[in-house]
């Protein structure tokens, strides 16, 4: 007999860590709240999954103590309509039970989604070109920069900043710009070309433009004002 609740009692001992283990991280959480957030939690996944984005809940709060019923149920999370699934949120969540509302209740949210986004190492003035040394790649919350931010060192450096930004700021994309290549009211040659045959003309750049940029030019021997798009620093081509 003795040797019989020995054997249980290791077999309580032994089983105890992995149920611990098993513990979602809302243990607190009463069965209702439980189920009502991993709903939510299922949700944002869900929204935020093809974005590429690293996604932790920081915050939930559940209005009520909700009971439910036993049996299956169906969860419906209703957020607002401009809500990308990341930052602050007021979700609402509807539960049926054989097309039988049983719950309506709401939520309020507050999502972390982190990425790889382009930051400044020191302050940048306004009109900087940006090179290099000047930005890094480091992990930042995308809400923090309404979403205008880049993952490519490649896609800003070489780029004209439109604003000054601070040091170990996240540089978003509508602050920087292409360098203009061409100036307004600049000399350019125009080229025309196709297979056989190849044009120049001389011109006059109506509008500063970047490398790839379309801007109106005139031709000064015809006076005629036609897009063009910017090659260099001193030619522009049009179609033909």
């Amino acid at each position: 007999m003795i040797q019989r609740l020995i054997g249980i009692l290791l077999f309580c001992l032994l089983l105890a860590p992995s149920m611990a283990a098993a513990a979602p991280a809302h243990q607190g959480a009463s069965p209702g709240q439980a189920r009502v957030h991993e709903a939510v939690s299922g949700y944002i996944q869900q929204k935020t999954a093809h974005l590429g984005l690293e996604i932790r809940i920081k915050r939930m709060s559940i209005n009520g103590n909700p009971a439910l019923p036993e049996g299956p149920l169906d969860f419906e999370v209703v957020a607002p309509q401009q809500w990308e699934g990341w930052g602050n949120a007021n979700l609402g969540v509807v539960v049926r039970q054989r097309d039988r509302v049983v719950l309506n209740t709401s939520v309020q949210v507050e999502v972390e989604a982190l990425a790889d986004m382009v930051v400044a190492l020191r302050q940048l003035d306004y009109g900087a070109v940006i090179s290099e040394g000047d930005v890094t790649l480091q992990k930042r919350d995308v809400a923090a920069v309404a979403g205008k931010y880049s993952r490519s060192l490649d896609a800003i450096v070489g780029r004209r900043t439109r604003t000054s930004i601070k040091a170990n700021a996240a540089i978003r994309t509508d602050q920087v710009e292409k360098v203009p290549l061409i100036k307004s009211g600049q000399l350019v040659t125009i080229v025309a070309e196709n297979e056989v045959m190849r044009i120049t003309v001389t011109g006059r750049a109506r509008s500063a433009g970047a490398e790839g940029d379309t801007i109106m030019v005139q031709n000064l021997s015809s006076l005629k004002e036609l897009p063009a798009r910017v090659v260099n620093a001193t030619t522009v081509q049009v179609g033909f």
